[in-house]
């Protein structure tokens, strides 16, 4: 509920860009995020300023070149996150951030009940696309007039 103690607390006037991350919030983050690579140079960049960047681009929509000069270049930023979501990086953001949020919503940290849509199960009785009609499918395409021939000797 908006009252004023949850106002004051979502409050982002103070930050750089709405989309920065605050103290508290980095806390939560900061510790799913891997150090840097051994036995290489040393990291230079900020990997919270690495986050806001992120933040920057996925809240605004904006394009990768303009991401604003005070933040990390964004060959940087989207290194870094191409590099987090190859290693599964997100994946355990994500998860450890979903766990707390049903934590803290007094809920089991991983859900034990699931919900099926009625309409799902109906089609998939009747045997699923066998009860669509003929008329209302996509008329497939032969595989064959894509194919390159090569019966026929290839010189050399």
């Amino acid at each position: 509920m908006w009252n004023a103690e949850n106002r004051s607390r979502y409050n982002r006037d103070k930050l750089r860009y709405p989309s920065d991350l605050t103290d508290q919030e980095w806390s939560q983050v900061e510790g799913t995020i891997p150090p840097g690579r051994r036995g290489g140079r040393r990291r230079e960049v900020d990997v919270r300023e690495i986050v806001n960047g992120i933040m920057y681009v996925l809240s605004t929509g904006c394009a990768w070149r303009y991401v604003p000069s005070d933040l990390p270049p964004s060959g940087t930023i989207y290194g870094y996150l191409q590099r987090w979501a190859y290693d599964g990086t997100l994946d355990n953001l994500h998860y450890e951030l979903y766990q707390k949020c049903r934590e803290q919503a007094e809920r089991e940290a991983s859900p034990t009940a699931c919900i099926i849509d009625s309409q799902s199960v109906k089609s998939a009785e009747k045997g699923g696309s066998a009860s669509i009609p003929k008329g209302m499918m996509r008329g497939r395409k032969s595989a064959a007039k894509n194919v390159i021939s090569w019966s026929t000797p290839r010189a050399c």
